[in-house]
């Protein structure tokens, strides 16, 4: 049974003066073979959930990466480009179109509670209160036959989007936070978005997150009555701004996508659109394969170049992807075979030649297992590059296997 021990407080000379700071140390018998033991068959059921997830990312990402190259293929093969504002054409209709034009809305977007109106797509509203942060650092030592742990807690004050419960810190004494924000966070979107004369889909719209922050010098100043000051580019919720106290609010603003026709705060986006034309709508475009073309950049660009950044993308996403599963797999196998160096971590020089020798086996298996499991998702579509990566696979193994003989002579 793994006793909690007696748990200790540094004394009060310890503390900084403004009582932001204290260190607490738990101790605690240390735990015998069988409980490590246990511990090790908990981490054995999580490596092998990771180890079966491994080949599931593994996988399906090579049939998802061969989809999406294929999709892109298509499309680039069927997309008709059209003229800055030209009318639908009927002999398009349902088909992938390719437009660059200016973003348009046909009302800018309000905050009546702040004086705010921008033309655009999207208008983000941010709040962030002045509360109590809590942080940690700790250190684990063994001590009179005992494994204790210090912990050292500092206590800041700082401007936070999300709300910090106090009730969860060590020393809730003297750093307490309110308990719910005295102004709501909210993202406002147009309901209708057009480029050149046709309205964008509600997926294209979500596309648009080129969020800039509202500078707010050239607004209306708020009223002298208002509770309300203005400094850079923040509303504070308080007459003293710089000197904010917990508790205090301040709000700031963010525009994507330009859709007005004035100077301020800049002229209209101009995006680049590939979807499917259907009337005057750009909507969701299914290829062959499955896939969905629905693609929106917020620069001008042809449609070859919108399909190759689509190619890149896809490579990149890929080859990320491909890591990540290499990574649980790896993690699988070392909480797998973990007991191996539990069953021998009481003697230190073989403690560390286990656990060196485990960390290559889970290094040289998972990179073989990785690269069978991505050959495999490749095997039916692109046969030769399946014998390749299998190649690859045994390399490893091959090695391992020559090195033996010679180890076995001397």
């Amino acid at each position: 049974m793994v006793g909690r021990g007696t748990i200790q407080t540094m004394s009060a000379s310890t503390l900084s003066a403004e009582h932001d700071q204290h260190t607490r140390t738990t101790s605690r018998s240390k735990p015998g073979f069988l409980e490590r033991l246990s511990e090790t068959a908990g981490g054995t059921v999580l490596g092998v959930a990771l180890f079966a997830l491994s080949f599931y990312v593994l996988f399906t990402n090579e049939g998802r990466a061969l989809r999406t190259a294929t999709s892109l293929d298509e499309g680039l093969s069927q997309v008709v480009s059209l003229h800055l504002y030209s009318s639908p054409l009927d002999h398009n209709n349902n088909h992938l179109v390719h437009l660059t034009a200016p973003l348009r809305t046909l009302q800018p977007l309000h905050d009546p509670n702040y004086r705010v109106a921008v033309q655009a797509v999207k208008l983000k509203r941010q709040v962030e209160m002045y509360q109590w942060v809590e942080y940690s650092e700790s250190r684990d030592y063994d001590e009179g036959g005992e494994s204790k742990t210090e912990t050292t807690y500092n206590y800041n004050t700082e401007w936070k989007a999300e709300l910090i419960n106090s009730r969860n810190f060590d020393k809730e004494i003297g750093h307490i936070n309110p308990s719910a924000m005295a102004v709501e966070s909210v993202t406002v979107v147009t309901p209708d978005v057009q480029v050149g004369p046709f309205s964008l889909s509600k997926g294209l719209v979500d596309q648009i997150e080129n969020f800039q922050t509202l500078r707010l010098k050239d607004l209306p100043a708020p009223d002298s009555d208002s509770f309300l000051t203005v400094d850079e580019d923040y509303f504070y919720h308080t007459q003293h701004p710089r000197r904010p106290e917990v508790g205090d609010v301040r709000v700031s603003f963010s525009y994507a996508g330009l859709s007005g026709e004035g100077s301020y705060p800049g002229p209209a986006q101009t995006v680049s659109v590939v979807a499917m034309q259907s009337d005057d709508t750009l909507k969701p475009f299914r290829t062959k394969s499955g896939d969905i073309l629905e693609i929106i950049y917020l620069e001008e660009l042809t449609a070859e170049e919108v399909f190759e950044r689509e190619q890149k993308n896809n490579a990149m996403l890929t080859w990320a992807l491909r890591a990540g599963g290499w990574l649980l797999m790896f993690l699988g196998i070392s909480l797998m075979i973990r007991i191996i160096h539990t069953l021998v971590d009481w003697v230190p020089i073989l403690r560390e030649l286990i656990s060196l020798g485990l960390k290559l086996f889970a290094l040289c298996v998972s990179c073989s297992l990785s690269l069978l499991t991505i050959s495999s998702g490749w095997i039916f579509y692109r046969p030769l590059v399946a014998v390749g990566l299998i190649a690859m696979a045994v390399i490893p193994i091959v090695i391992a296997r020559s090195r033996a003989p010679a180890k076995k002579h001397q």
